[in-house]
């Protein structure tokens, strides 16, 4: 991985030592640490300041694919190719516990606080005294295998169970009460936590897979497998181009709030 200084494009630091692909990156809420997750099965917490690598987490038995991060950060969440989502300790790099086991890859997972009319159940055994600000949180699953799927973090209870069309990619909150599940054959689920038995709406505008949504002001920003990146906003009736199709995927998109700016990966 690199980083760059965005003013100028300067390479500030290369993060070298994940054996194969790297999947996906994040900054801590500190913005001076960074989380990363590869082909490799390794999550590894690296130092923004001086390019080291601060800790390596192991135990998933296949590539991870997407990372959520916990409050401040003592603990994150990864989820993985081998079809689990697992809660680490990043003070002493230890797996604290699997918090779903699905049977198929998990693409993607997004974190945030439930809503309090949503029972998010019981943990069947005392959490460990490593475990911080999982209580109230609400995992979101976006599977391999057609199902979007709510899991209560501390609980590690399943909450709910949604069958799309196809394979889902990516998952955001947009409150704590309405998510998104963007699906390999172009759909955008639009569910209520409260009741996930029917969808909100389902939005549609072209065949590509849909492999990044972001929650953006009062809608959301969202990414398609054929070059497609928008904003949609205004009770989501209101679309923004951002880029239209040019065949090459964009892959990830992300918003700085400082400057406006939008970055499409």
């Amino acid at each position: 991985m690199k980083i760059w200084q965005a003013s100028n494009g300067e390479i500030r630091r290369h993060l070298v030592g994940h054996v194969y692909d790297v999947n996906c990156c994040r900054f801590f809420p500190s913005g001076i640490v960074i989380l990363s997750g590869g082909m490799d099965a390794q999550l590894k917490i690296w130092s923004a300041e001086d390019g080291s690598c601060a800790a390596t987490f192991q135990g998933h038995k296949a590539g991870i694919l997407d990372t959520a991060i916990v409050d401040r950060g003592r603990n994150v969440v990864s989820s993985s190719r081998d079809g689990t989502a697992r809660l680490w300790d990043c003070g002493r790099s230890a797996c604290l516990g699997v918090v779903a086991d699905c049977g198929a890859p998990v693409n993607g997972i997004a974190l945030s606080e439930a809503d309090n009319t949503l029972n998010l159940g019981l943990p069947e055994k005392v959490p460990s005294e490593r475990e911080t600000g999982t209580e109230g949180k609400l995992l979101l699953l976006a599977r391999e295998d057609k199902k979007l799927q709510g899991v209560g973090l501390q609980s590690r209870q399943p909450i709910f169970l949604f069958v799309g069309s196809d394979a889902f990619n990516c998952c955001t909150f947009l409150s704590s009460i309405y998510f998104l599940g963007g699906a390999q054959d172009g759909n955008i689920y639009q569910l209520d936590v409260r009741n996930t038995k029917a969808p909100v709406r389902i939005i549609h505008r072209s065949g590509a897979p849909v492999l990044s949504l972001m929650p953006y002001k009062d809608g959301f920003i969202a990414s398609q497998g054929d070059g497609t990146c928008f904003i949609m906003q205004q009770d989501l009736d209101h679309v923004v181009e951002l880029t239209g199709p040019d065949c090459d995927p964009v892959y990830k998109v992300t918003h700085i709030q400082c400057d406006n700016l939008f970055y499409c990966i």
